[in-house]
């Protein structure tokens, strides 16, 4: 990859770098201090702010600001699913009590997965989801959980 420093783009040269570069990869949304001010009223990505799996860059309001992911892996074990009366939508009243607690998600459809919650709105839920590797940030409609419990 290069930088254009005349018109301040960055560009991917090769094919190679086309499979080599990383959405989290602060230079490609890196932007000059002339962009800037010209365009105060767009949004700025320097810093590697934004991309997939990256989490908003301030809580929504009412929120405390969590500094990330829990530092290592879910508990190596996954619950039992307790047979719930089947209801349009978890309550958000019910899932906020497993804000940062490590939460195990039953989803519509079978998925099921580790989960940190960090946000719980009106409709939806936000936070940290395991793959398997490491967590990644995450949000899903009420919706589309069946049932969860949290540790």
């Amino acid at each position: 990859m290069y930088s254009d420093n005349l018109h301040g783009y960055n560009h991917l040269y090769n094919d190679t770098d086309l499979y080599n570069w990383s959405p989290q990869d602060p230079s490609i949304y890196s932007e000059t201090d002339e962009q800037r001010q010209l365009f105060p009223w767009l949004p700025s990505f320097g810093g590697g702010q934004g991309g997939p799996g990256s989490p908003p860059p301030f809580p929504p309001p009412g929120q405390e600001q969590q500094s990330g992911p829990p530092m290592g892996p879910p508990p190596g074990f996954t619950p039992s699913q307790t047979q719930q009366a089947q209801t349009f939508a978890v309550d958000p009243g019910s899932i906020r009590g497993c804000l940062y607690r490590y939460t195990y998600i039953w989803l519509r459809g079978f998925q099921q997965f580790w989960f940190y919650p960090t946000y719980v709105g009106r409709r939806s839920v936000s936070g940290y989801r395991w793959n398997g590797f490491r967590w990644i940030y995450f949000g899903i409609d009420l919706r589309q959980i069946q049932s969860f419990t949290c540790f």
